[in-house]
């Protein structure tokens, strides 16, 4: 389960968060291609933008439900 106590600093404030158990698989990329993006040099994605809408939020929980590390959060906010 993600800790949003260990957010990685480049999420953007907001409901959904990636912290650092995040292992780079590019699942949540390949779901959420316009919430999520890669630090390659850190080697982890990050949520670089809020859903807008609610085919974006769809695919940011489906991220989340996804994702093999459970290093995606939501905060429900």
């Amino acid at each position: 389960m993600a800790d949003k106590n260990n957010k990685v600093p480049e999420n953007v404030p907001g409901k959904y968060y990636v912290d650092t158990q995040c292992i780079d698989c590019n699942l949540c990329r390949d779901t959420a291609p316009e919430n999520f993006k890669q630090d390659e040099a850190k080697g982890y994605a990050f949520v670089c933008k809020q859903p807008a809408n609610p085919t974006e939020e769809s695919q940011c929980k489906d991220s989340k439900d996804a994702c093999p590390v459970e290093a995606i959060g939501d905060d429900g906010e």
